[in-house]
Protein backbone atom coordinates (compact mmCIF):
# COMPACT_ATOMS: atom_id res chain seq x y z
CA UNK A 1 0.00 0.00 0.00
CA UNK A 2 1.23 3.34 -0.73
CA UNK A 3 2.05 5.89 2.17
CA UNK A 4 -0.13 8.48 -0.04
CA UNK A 5 -3.97 8.48 1.55
CA UNK A 6 -5.55 9.89 -1.68
CA UNK A 7 -3.74 7.55 -3.89
CA UNK A 8 -4.60 4.68 -1.81
CA UNK A 9 -8.13 6.05 -2.07
CA UNK A 10 -7.90 6.27 -5.64
CA UNK A 11 -6.70 3.27 -5.77
CA UNK A 12 -9.78 1.44 -4.13
CA UNK A 13 -12.03 3.34 -6.19
CA UNK A 14 -10.56 1.78 -9.33
CA UNK A 15 -10.27 -1.78 -7.34
CA UNK A 16 -14.09 -1.44 -7.08
CA UNK A 17 -14.89 -0.81 -10.73
CA UNK A 18 -15.75 -3.38 -13.06
CA UNK A 19 -17.92 -3.67 -15.72
CA UNK A 20 -21.41 -4.68 -15.12
CA UNK A 21 -23.62 -7.02 -17.13
CA UNK A 22 -26.33 -6.81 -14.81
CA UNK A 23 -28.39 -3.78 -13.44
CA UNK A 24 -31.45 -3.24 -11.37
CA UNK A 25 -34.31 -1.36 -13.01
CA UNK A 26 -34.19 1.48 -10.51
CA UNK A 27 -33.03 5.11 -12.11
CA UNK A 28 -30.34 6.81 -11.34
CA UNK A 29 -31.33 10.48 -10.14
CA UNK A 30 -30.68 13.39 -12.81
CA UNK A 31 -28.67 14.97 -10.68
CA UNK A 32 -26.19 12.01 -9.61
CA UNK A 33 -26.10 12.15 -13.36
CA UNK A 34 -25.66 15.45 -13.81
CA UNK A 35 -22.58 14.91 -11.17
CA UNK A 36 -21.17 12.40 -12.69
CA UNK A 37 -20.79 14.11 -16.57
CA UNK A 38 -19.49 17.03 -14.28
CA UNK A 39 -16.59 15.22 -12.77
CA UNK A 40 -15.88 13.04 -16.13
CA UNK A 41 -15.25 16.38 -18.00
CA UNK A 42 -12.52 17.24 -15.72
CA UNK A 43 -10.12 14.80 -17.63
CA UNK A 44 -7.54 16.32 -19.93
CA UNK A 45 -7.98 16.39 -23.91
CA UNK A 46 -5.64 17.71 -26.49
CA UNK A 47 -5.42 21.70 -26.72
CA UNK A 48 -8.58 21.17 -23.74
CA UNK A 49 -10.60 21.02 -27.12
CA UNK A 50 -13.08 18.28 -25.09
CA UNK A 51 -14.36 16.57 -28.01
CA UNK A 52 -16.99 14.29 -26.17
CA UNK A 53 -20.48 14.58 -26.28
CA UNK A 54 -22.52 12.55 -24.86
CA UNK A 55 -26.48 11.47 -25.74
CA UNK A 56 -28.08 9.97 -22.80
CA UNK A 57 -30.90 7.87 -22.53
CA UNK A 58 -33.72 7.26 -19.38
CA UNK A 59 -36.74 5.53 -18.81
CA UNK A 60 -38.73 5.06 -21.97
CA UNK A 61 -35.92 6.33 -23.83
CA UNK A 62 -33.75 3.51 -22.96
CA UNK A 63 -36.24 1.13 -24.01
CA UNK A 64 -36.98 2.72 -26.90
CA UNK A 65 -33.02 2.36 -27.64
CA UNK A 66 -33.00 -1.13 -26.67
CA UNK A 67 -36.37 -2.23 -28.98
CA UNK A 68 -34.42 -0.14 -32.15
CA UNK A 69 -30.52 -1.98 -31.44
CA UNK A 70 -32.41 -5.50 -31.73
CA UNK A 71 -33.95 -4.88 -34.56
CA UNK A 72 -30.85 -3.39 -36.08
CA UNK A 73 -29.24 -6.50 -35.43
CA UNK A 74 -31.67 -8.52 -36.81
CA UNK A 75 -31.49 -6.70 -40.17
CA UNK A 76 -28.46 -5.46 -40.87
CA UNK A 77 -24.28 -6.08 -40.50
CA UNK A 78 -21.82 -4.40 -38.25
CA UNK A 79 -20.84 -0.59 -39.60
CA UNK A 80 -18.82 0.75 -36.99
CA UNK A 81 -17.21 4.57 -37.34
CA UNK A 82 -14.07 3.13 -36.27
CA UNK A 83 -12.50 0.64 -37.60
CA UNK A 84 -12.62 -2.51 -34.96
CA UNK A 85 -8.80 -4.22 -34.04
CA UNK A 86 -7.57 -6.47 -36.79
CA UNK A 87 -6.62 -9.08 -34.40
CA UNK A 88 -5.73 -9.81 -30.75
CA UNK A 89 -2.10 -11.82 -30.87
CA UNK A 90 -0.04 -12.73 -28.25
CA UNK A 91 -0.86 -11.25 -24.45
CA UNK A 92 -3.68 -9.27 -26.11
CA UNK A 93 -5.21 -12.66 -27.32
CA UNK A 94 -4.66 -14.58 -23.97
CA UNK A 95 -6.06 -11.72 -21.81
CA UNK A 96 -9.20 -11.42 -24.01
CA UNK A 97 -10.40 -15.19 -23.60
CA UNK A 98 -9.67 -15.32 -19.79
CA UNK A 99 -12.02 -12.36 -19.87
CA UNK A 100 -14.33 -14.47 -22.25
CA UNK A 101 -14.20 -17.89 -20.30
CA UNK A 102 -14.64 -16.26 -17.07
CA UNK A 103 -17.44 -14.10 -18.14
CA UNK A 104 -19.02 -17.52 -19.37
CA UNK A 105 -18.18 -19.71 -16.54
CA UNK A 106 -19.89 -17.41 -14.13
CA UNK A 107 -23.05 -17.40 -16.44
CA UNK A 108 -22.71 -21.04 -16.99
CA UNK A 109 -22.11 -21.06 -20.92
CA UNK A 110 -20.39 -24.07 -21.59
CA UNK A 111 -17.59 -24.53 -24.53
CA UNK A 112 -18.26 -25.05 -27.46
CA UNK A 113 -21.85 -24.44 -26.81
CA UNK A 114 -22.27 -21.22 -29.84
CA UNK A 115 -26.00 -20.88 -29.13
CA UNK A 116 -25.49 -19.77 -25.39
CA UNK A 117 -22.52 -18.08 -26.17
CA UNK A 118 -24.65 -15.99 -28.62
CA UNK A 119 -27.00 -15.22 -26.95
CA UNK A 120 -24.96 -14.20 -23.81
CA UNK A 121 -23.24 -11.47 -26.77
CA UNK A 122 -26.90 -10.18 -27.52
CA UNK A 123 -26.94 -8.97 -24.14
CA UNK A 124 -25.09 -6.26 -25.19
CA UNK A 125 -27.60 -5.06 -27.49
CA UNK A 126 -30.49 -4.86 -24.30
CA UNK A 127 -27.84 -2.76 -22.46
CA UNK A 128 -27.48 -5.78 -19.83
CA UNK A 129 -31.33 -4.54 -18.89
CA UNK A 130 -29.24 -1.04 -18.12
CA UNK A 131 -32.03 1.82 -16.95
CA UNK A 132 -29.60 4.36 -18.71
CA UNK A 133 -27.19 4.35 -21.42
CA UNK A 134 -25.16 7.36 -22.73
CA UNK A 135 -23.73 7.11 -26.58
CA UNK A 136 -20.24 8.91 -26.92
CA UNK A 137 -19.37 10.15 -30.24
CA UNK A 138 -16.08 12.69 -31.21
CA UNK A 139 -15.51 14.84 -34.22
CA UNK A 140 -14.24 13.71 -37.48
CA UNK A 141 -11.89 15.89 -38.35
CA UNK A 142 -9.77 15.32 -34.60
CA UNK A 143 -9.00 11.74 -35.66
CA UNK A 144 -7.38 9.31 -33.47
CA UNK A 145 -6.18 12.29 -30.80
CA UNK A 146 -10.27 12.94 -30.32
CA UNK A 147 -10.95 9.31 -30.05
CA UNK A 148 -8.07 9.41 -27.51
CA UNK A 149 -9.40 12.08 -24.97
CA UNK A 150 -12.64 10.33 -25.26
CA UNK A 151 -10.88 7.04 -23.80
CA UNK A 152 -9.80 9.43 -21.19
CA UNK A 153 -13.78 10.71 -20.39
CA UNK A 154 -14.64 6.78 -20.43
CA UNK A 155 -12.75 6.01 -17.97
CA UNK A 156 -13.04 9.30 -15.50
CA UNK A 157 -17.11 8.72 -16.12
CA UNK A 158 -17.32 4.95 -14.89
CA UNK A 159 -14.81 6.08 -11.88
CA UNK A 160 -17.06 9.24 -10.77
CA UNK A 161 -20.05 6.46 -11.37
CA UNK A 162 -18.45 3.93 -9.16
CA UNK A 163 -17.61 7.18 -6.19
CA UNK A 164 -21.37 7.82 -6.70
CA UNK A 165 -22.48 4.29 -6.33
CA UNK A 166 -23.27 3.84 -10.09
CA UNK A 167 -22.47 0.67 -11.84
CA UNK A 168 -20.90 1.07 -15.51
CA UNK A 169 -19.90 -0.87 -19.01
CA UNK A 170 -18.59 0.81 -22.03
CA UNK A 171 -19.35 -1.06 -24.78
CA UNK A 172 -18.09 -1.09 -28.22
CA UNK A 173 -20.39 -3.60 -29.54
CA UNK A 174 -23.03 -1.35 -29.90
CA UNK A 175 -20.98 1.52 -31.40
CA UNK A 176 -20.79 -1.43 -34.41
CA UNK A 177 -23.88 -0.30 -35.66
CA UNK A 178 -23.14 3.29 -36.18
CA UNK A 179 -25.78 4.06 -38.74
CA UNK A 180 -28.33 3.28 -37.02
CA UNK A 181 -27.43 5.36 -33.83
CA UNK A 182 -26.30 8.29 -35.75
CA UNK A 183 -30.47 8.32 -37.06
CA UNK A 184 -31.41 7.26 -34.06
CA UNK A 185 -29.82 9.58 -31.40
CA UNK A 186 -29.43 12.20 -34.05
CA UNK A 187 -25.61 12.46 -33.94
CA UNK A 188 -24.53 14.38 -37.28
CA UNK A 189 -22.27 12.58 -39.70
CA UNK A 190 -19.50 14.64 -38.96
CA UNK A 191 -19.01 12.72 -35.18
CA UNK A 192 -17.60 9.41 -34.87
CA UNK A 193 -19.61 7.26 -32.73
CA UNK A 194 -16.81 5.82 -30.26
CA UNK A 195 -19.05 4.00 -27.55
CA UNK A 196 -22.37 2.85 -25.31
CA UNK A 197 -22.06 3.51 -21.39
CA UNK A 198 -24.95 1.44 -19.88
CA UNK A 199 -25.35 2.22 -16.20
CA UNK A 200 -27.24 2.57 -13.54
CA UNK A 201 -27.79 0.52 -9.57
CA UNK A 202 -25.37 -3.05 -10.43
CA UNK A 203 -27.72 -6.14 -9.35
CA UNK A 204 -25.05 -7.87 -7.10
CA UNK A 205 -26.63 -11.02 -7.29
CA UNK A 206 -26.45 -11.41 -10.87
CA UNK A 207 -24.63 -14.29 -11.76
CA UNK A 208 -22.36 -12.08 -14.74
CA UNK A 209 -21.44 -9.83 -12.28
CA UNK A 210 -19.97 -12.41 -9.85
CA UNK A 211 -16.26 -12.54 -11.95
CA UNK A 212 -13.32 -10.26 -12.47
CA UNK A 213 -10.97 -9.64 -14.54
CA UNK A 214 -6.86 -9.74 -13.80
CA UNK A 215 -4.42 -7.21 -14.45
CA UNK A 216 -0.66 -7.87 -15.84
CA UNK A 217 2.11 -7.62 -13.45
CA UNK A 218 4.10 -4.17 -13.63
CA UNK A 219 7.21 -5.48 -15.29
CA UNK A 220 4.94 -6.67 -18.61
CA UNK A 221 3.96 -3.36 -19.78
CA UNK A 222 6.43 -0.92 -17.78
CA UNK A 223 10.21 -0.28 -19.28
CA UNK A 224 12.45 1.66 -17.44
CA UNK A 225 15.44 4.13 -18.15
CA UNK A 226 17.56 4.91 -15.70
Amino acid sequence: MSTLPDLNALDALMSARHSCRGFRPDPVPRAVIEDILRCAQKVPSWCNAQPWEVTVFSGTATDKLRTALAETIASAGAAPDLPFPERYSGAYKARRQECGWALYEAVGVQKGDRVASHQQMLRNFSLFDAPHCAILSSPKELGPYGAMDCGGFVTAFTLAAQAAGVSTIAQAAVASYAPMLHAFCEIPEDRNILCALSFGYGDPDHPANQFRTTRADLAEFATWRD
